[in-house]
């Protein structure tokens, strides 16, 4: 995680505010605020989000261009990559999940044989994808195709949508959602 304080602590000062004048406009305690600056306590979002607003920012505003202090490779290993499904029906692993402030969801999906994605689902988002192997049934609102090995979509995800291998073997997909939501 990337540390916070320090431009908590700049947006502060820039604003010529005290912390206990910040603590009465947020609605925090100062001892709260103190500790948050100096990296000693992991606010809430709740309670960052109130501090944000008393300074006149924003949650993705204050993140936008915060650096984590952790180091990371611009590379991913297959080994590295984070599992974030069920590998026995549909695998989701996540493609540089160590970047910070990542702006993009990568996923390399691998569907069993009758693996399915389930009842339909949305979330605000943009969605896409190119199938890489066998052949998957891809529903968008009322609309649904089967898409082979080297077919795509793009689509916005608030659209209800629901994916199914329509393979008798294994289908992979490599996707891309940005914001990151899924």
């Amino acid at each position: 995680m990337p540390r916070i304080g320090a431009k908590l602590r700049e947006l502060r000062r820039r604003r010529d505010l005290g912390v206990r004048e910040l603590a009465v406009r947020s609605g925090v305690s100062h001892s709260t605020i103190s500790l948050i600056e100096r990296d000693r306590m992991s606010p809430s979002i709740d309670t960052l989000s109130a501090v944000l607003d008393a300074l006149g920012t924003t949650l993705p505003g204050f993140f936008s261009d915060l650096q984590s202090s952790m180091p990371y490779s611009p590379f991913c290993t297959a080994g590295e990559m984070v599992e974030i499904g069920k590998p026995e029906t549909v695998s989701y692993r996540v493609i540089g999940i160590s970047h910070p402030n990542r702006q993009v969801l990568m996923l390399h999906e691998t569907y069993q044989p009758g693996g399915d994605s389930g009842v339909a689902f949305t979330h605000t988002a943009q969605e896409a994808g190119m199938v890489v192997s066998g052949a998957i049934e891809l529903t968008v609102g009322d609309v649904t195709q089967v898409l082979q090995a080297g077919d795509g979509y793009y689509f916005d995800s608030r659209l209800p949508h629901r994916f199914r291998n329509a393979h008798e073997g294994v289908s992979e997909i490599v996707s891309a959602v940005t914001p990151p939501t899924y």
